[in-house]
This record gives structure tokens, C-alpha cells and sequence, in this order.
């Protein structure tokens, strides 16, 4: 546990949190919409602080990130909580259960100090560490003093995140991050409140902002019934386009999952229409993932067409990128290569 950074103090020993876009305004002896945030007579503390429940070296892949150090690994950890509440979580058993005052959940995690993540990253000539698992906003001094430290040591920083962090938690962070995988939800502010218990704005102005400041790749997990009609897709897509054509756009298949075991998992045929919507609003590089589909995980040139990172699941079987360009045809490729 650790006094958090990002906060002020109200009358009455309130405090209002400034690390996400929910900006919780609680009072003593009370906790933030993630459940690990607490005020603790007029002081806002992380209750995670140095607190990991998981902590794995994972395929840069596996975030998604496709355009971001291709073939390596990244140090990947998480802690328990979550700013959002979404009913399809994969990861519900760390990011919901500390809600409603069950603090006590937090005991079953681990000691991880920043200087020992940064330790662990060395020693395995890991070249970047990834904040992920639940929502980094809600670890938020966790993830910057590790994010801090690593910078200086040439570690670079990924950020797993739903985007709904707070212009001032992203303001003191962004100098030490590196690149950010963002959810995309929706595209309907009704199943933003409804479903995930945020609202859409906040994603999208984020995604707007941060875009040439930090390498961004975007993912939506789409779901039969709830956003995957043609029209959502479009306006999706179209989004994406009007930012910039070459944001990577992952389309992830879903799977039954904590309060929506009862719908079936994505259709294939749905996924390759995302796909097909993606590329007539113009997008150069889209990849269908949860799934195994080898031809839409690979990158291609936009110019020749030719593979230039060939995939199977989270492997790198061929690369055809030269110092940021297709080395058939010298198209400038965007990412992070080295």
C-alpha cells in the first residue's frame, strides 16, 4: 500500500481520484469505482502498490502488438481492479473482485517491487515490460515508477489499457511509454454504460490524442448480438481512418466469458466481414485474432502485397522488414522495429 500521487483533497476528508476518466469522488474510509483505490482519512491510497497476481514473459504478440518489437518478448504484469465493469471480462476474477470492499482478495498477490520487475526484464534481456492483465489506470503509480525506471535503464513501456485513463494520469506517464494496445469496445455509448460501465467519449478522445504522440494499435473484441452489425463496424472502422490509416485495427473473436456464458463465440464469417469493412474504409493493417487464421495475421505491404511478417499464432516465421521498410518494393512500414 502506498499514498497515490494522482488525487485531491475535498472538504470533509473526501478525495476526488484523478488516474482515470471516472474521476471518483470518495469519501473516508471508502474506495474508487476499481475497488483498490481507498480513501483512508482524507489521503488517497493504492492498495496494489508492489502488488503483482501475475507476472509472465509473454510474446510482444500476445498484447496484441504487431508492430511493436516483432518476435520479442515483454515482462507482462497485472494487479487486481478495474475502472470498468465489463460483463464479457476474460480476466474478471482479478479485475472485479476487490470491488465492494473486498480488499482482503488482495493478500493472495505477490511482492514485486518496480526495481525488481526492471531486475527481472535485465536479466532476461527482455527489451520492453508490459502493464497489463487488468487496467493499468487503476495501478497507475505502480505502473509509473516500474515505467520510470525501465526508461532510464533502456527498458521500453507498453500499456494494455481500455483507455479511459485521465488527461493528467496520461500527461505524467506518457514520457516513459513506448507504445499502447487500446480497446475499442463499441462504437455505442449505450453499450459502453450498459455493458462495460464507462462511457465512449473519454476512449475516443483518448485514442485521438494520443495518436503520433505513442505508438497505438487498437482492438475490438466483437461480440454476436451486442456490436457486430454492419453499421457499428463502419463507424468503427471509419474512425480508425479518418485518425490514420495505418493504426492497426486487431479484430479479436470472443468467447463465452463471466456474465455472457451464454452467447455463442463469434462467428468466423463476422469476423471476416470486420475485416472486409476495415479494408474499404481504407485501413492498411488489419489482423483477426483469438482465432487460428493464418493468412489475416500476417502483415502485408500496402504498396506490393507482398508478406512482410509472416505469423503462426504468436510466432515470427518470416520478416521482410529492413530498417523500417518493405525490403521487396522500400515501402516505409509504421512501428516500432528496434
Amino acid at each position: 500500500m502506498k499514498e497515490a500521487t494522482l488525487y485531491e483533497k475535498l472538504p470533509n476528508k473526501t478525495v476526488r481520484c484523478l488516474a482515470c476518466s471516472n474521476y471518483c469522488v470518495i469519501p473516508n474510509k471508502n474506495y474508487g469505482i476499481c475497488g483498490v483505490r481507498k480513501n483512508i482519512d482524507g489521503k488517497l491510497f493504492l492498495l496494489v502498490y508492489g502488488k503483482s497476481i501475475s507476472a509472465n514473459i509473454d510474446p510482444i504478440e500476445k498484447k496484441p502488438l504487431f508492430h511493436f518489437l516483432p518476435g520479442t518478448g515483454v515482462f507482462s504484469i497485472g494487479t487486481f481492479g478495474c475502472n470498468f465493469s465489463c460483463e464479457f471480462c476474460q480476466n474478471w476474477d482479478i479485475s472485479q473482485t476487490p470491488k465492494n470492499g473486498n480488499e482482503k482478495v488482495i493478500h493472495n498477490s505477490y511482492d514485486l517491487s518496480p526495481e525488481q520487475i526492471v531486475k527481472i526484464a535485465q536479466k532476461n534481456k527482455i527489451p520492453s515490460i508490459a502493464y497489463t492483465y487488468n487496467e493499468p489506470a487503476v495501478f497507475f503509480e505502480y505502473a509509473y515508477d516500474t515505467a520510470r525506471l525501465a526508461h532510464k535503464k533502456g527498458i521500453k513501456n507498453v500499456y494494455v489499457t481500455n483507455g479511459y485513463e485521465s488527461k493528467e494520469a496520461l500527461e505524467k506517464i506518457l514520457p516513459f511509454i513506448d507504445a499502447m494496445n487500446i480497446d475499442l469496445k463499441s462504437f455505442n455509448p449505450e453499450f459502453y454504460r450498459k455493458i462495460c460501465g464507462g462511457n465512449l467519449k473519454p476512449v475516443l478522445d483518448n485514442i485521438k490524442n494520443l495518436f503520433g504522440k505513442v505508438w497505438i494499435e487498437l482492438t475490438t473484441l466483437i461480440i454476436p448480438g451486442h456490436n457486430d452489425s454492419d453499421t457499428e463496424l463502419k463507424k468503427i472502422a471509419e474512425f480508425i481512418s479518418k485518425i490514420s490509416k495505418e493504426i492497426p485495427w486487431h479484430i479479436s473473436r470472443f468467447y463465452p466469458a463471466y456474465k455472457m456464458n451464454n452467447i455463442i463465440p463469434t462467428p468466423y464469417e463476422t469476423l471476416r466481414k470486420a475485416y472486409k469493412i476495415g479494408k474499404d474504409a481504407g485501413l492498411k493493417y488489419i489482423y483477426i485474432g483469438n482465432i487460428h487464421d493464418l493468412e489475416h495475421s500476417n502483415t502485408y505491404c500496402p504498396k506490393c502485397g507482398r508478406i512482410l511478417i509472416k505469423r503462426e499464432n504468436y510466432s515470427i516465421l518470416e520478416n521482410n522488414i529492413k530498417n523500417g521498410k518493405c525490403k521487396f518494393c522500400g515501402e516505409k512500414i509504421p512501428g516500432v522495429w528496434k
